[in-house]
C-alpha cells in the first residue's frame, strides 16, 4: 500500500511564539497613560454620600479635571506621591468652585465649595455665612424635591435618612423628601442651593481667618457636611484647606444610578437618573453679574 506523505512544514505556517515582554510593556505603557490623563488632565469621580446635596445626590458620577488650579502632589491618581507645598503653574480657584480637597492627614478625597479665598475672614452665625464683616446674601427659596430611593437610604455616611421628617407623597403616589432650601450668593455672583434644616455645633463658627495659599470651603447640605469647619479627628477638613492639597475641580455629571442597580442587565437601564447626566457643575450667576 502506498503511503501518502505529509507536505513539509514552512517557515509561513509555523505558529509563530507570543512575545510576552513586549505584550507586558504594552500593558504597562497603556497603564501609564490612564494614569497621567487622571492626573493631568481629568479623572471620573464618584459621589457616596448627601454632603452636597442638592446639588450632588447620592450616585452621582462627574468628572472632575486636573489642570484648572496647576498641579500638586494632590493631583496625582490613587496619591501617589508624596505630600508637599509645592505647585506647578498655580491658580486660586473662585467663590463657589466646587473642588477636590485631600484631608489633611488622610488620602481620602472630599468634595466641597470654595466659600473663603485666601485672607478672608470667615464666620458663620446661625447658618448665615458672614464673610470679611458682611452677611452673603441668603434667601429662603422653594424647597427642593429630591427622590426617596430605599436602596441609597443609609449609603454613605450621612445618609439620607435624616431627611425623613420631611417626606411626603406626592401626586404621583411616590415618596420624595422637601428639606428648607437657602440660595446663597457670594460676591462674584456666584450662587446655589442649600439645604439647612436643624439648628447643629457648626452653624456657628469662627470668625476665622484663612491663611495665605488655603481656601475654605463647606457642603451645600450645611447639617450633613464634615468640611472646613469641623475638626480633622471629627472627619472635617480641620479648617482652610491649603491649595496644594486641592486635587481639581468638579465640571459635569457624567451619569447617575439610584442604587437599584443589580446583575440583571435591565436594571442597568431602570436605575439611570436620565434627568441628571451632563448637568455642569460649575456655579451659575446671579442676575446682574457678568461672567469674566
Amino acid at each position: 500500500m502506498a503511503t501518502i506523505e505529509s507536505p513539509p512544514v514552512t517557515d509561513s505556517e509555523t505558529p509563530e511564539k507570543v512575545n510576552w515582554l513586549a505584550e507586558i510593556r504594552g500593558l504597562a505603557l497603556m497603564l501609564l497613560a490612564v494614569l497621567a490623563f487622571h492626573s493631568l488632565v481629568a479623572k471620573p469621580f464618584y459621589i457616596p454620600s448627601t454632603s452636597m446635596m442638592p446639588t450632588l445626590w447620592v450616585g452621582d458620577r462627574l468628572v472632575v479635571s486636573k489642570y484648572p488650579y496647576g498641579w500638586s502632589w494632590a493631583s496625582a491618581s490613587f496619591h501617589l506621591l508624596p505630600r508637599g507645598d509645592w505647585r506647578v503653574l498655580p491658580h486660586t480657584p473662585e467663590y463657589g468652585d466646587i473642588v477636590i480637597p485631600v484631608h489633611p492627614t488622610r488620602d481620602e478625597d472630599y468634595i466641597k465649595r470654595v466659600i473663603g479665598l485666601p485672607g478672608d475672614t470667615i464666620e458663620v452665625r446661625g447658618g448665615q455665612i458672614i464673610l470679611n464683616g458682611t452677611p452673603i446674601k441668603r434667601e429662603v427659596v422653594p424647597s427642593v424635591r429630591l427622590p426617596f430611593e430605599p436602596e441609597l437610604l443609609c449609603k454613605g455616611s450621612p445618609c439620607l435618612s435624616a431627611f425623613e421628617d420631611y417626606r411626603k407623597t406626592g401626586p404621583d403616589g411616590k415618596d420624595y423628601f422637601d428639606p428648607p432650601t437657602w440660595r446663597e450668593t457670594l460676591p462674584n455672583g456666584a450662587t446655589y442651593l442649600t439645604i439647612d434644616y436643624t439648628d447643629q455645633p457648626l452653624d456657628n463658627y469662627g470668625p476665622y481667618k484663612v491663611p495665605a495659599d488655603s481656601v475654605f470651603v463647606m457642603g451645600d447640605n450645611r447639617d450633613q457636611s464634615a468640611d472646613s469647619r469641623a475638626a480633622a479627628i471629627e472627619n472635617g477638613l480641620g479648617g482652610a484647606v491649603p491649595l496644594a492639597n486641592i486635587g481639581g475641580r468638579a465640571e459635569f455629571i457624567t451619569f447617575s444610578l439610584d442604587g437599584s442597580t443589580t446583575w440583571n442587565p435591565a436594571t442597568w437601564f431602570s436605575s439611570l437618573r436620565g434627568d441628571r447626566a451632563w448637568t455642569t457643575l460649575r456655579p451659575a450667576l446671579a442676575e446682574g453679574y457678568a461672567p469674566k
